[in-house]
């Protein structure tokens, strides 16, 4: 059988496919602890309605580097993505893009408040 088959196969059979809420929760964790560079555990998704689309709302925490070691080195700053505000704004077109193409769900907007801290070593200097 070929693509296009099964893919004619698929459409064609009647019935219902539906994403839990949970499931699409724990998706958008995922997705956004990956992008925030933090644990799934540590972020919280609610889901509301924006005129028939899902708009998701992320709270979480953010990885930064040490301040002491952006004193030593300004660059560490740049090597975890820049400010927390640009990662923040960088995060929810991450979120949206993978969370729309793994789950096939329409979201009209993502939104994210920064609840924390994480300090963390990681990033690279460039």
């Amino acid at each position: 059988m070929t693509t296009a088959e099964a893919v004619d196969t698929a459409t064609s059979l009647a019935g219902h496919n539906r994403i839990s809420t949970q499931a699409l929760t724990t998706l958008a964790q995922a997705a956004a602890a990956e992008a925030l560079g933090v644990a799934a555990s540590d972020i919280r998704a609610d889901w509301s309605d924006d005129d028939g689309l899902l708009a998701l709302s992320i709270v979480g925490p953010i990885s930064v580097p040490s301040l002491n070691e952006v004193l030593r080195d300004a660059r560490r700053v740049a090597g975890f993505g820049g400010s927390i505000w640009d990662r923040a704004v960088a995060a929810k077109g991450l979120v949206l893009e993978r969370v729309t193409r793994l789950s096939g769900s329409q979201l009209s907007r993502v939104d994210i408040r920064i609840s924390g801290a994480h300090i963390t070593e990681g990033g690279r200097v460039q």
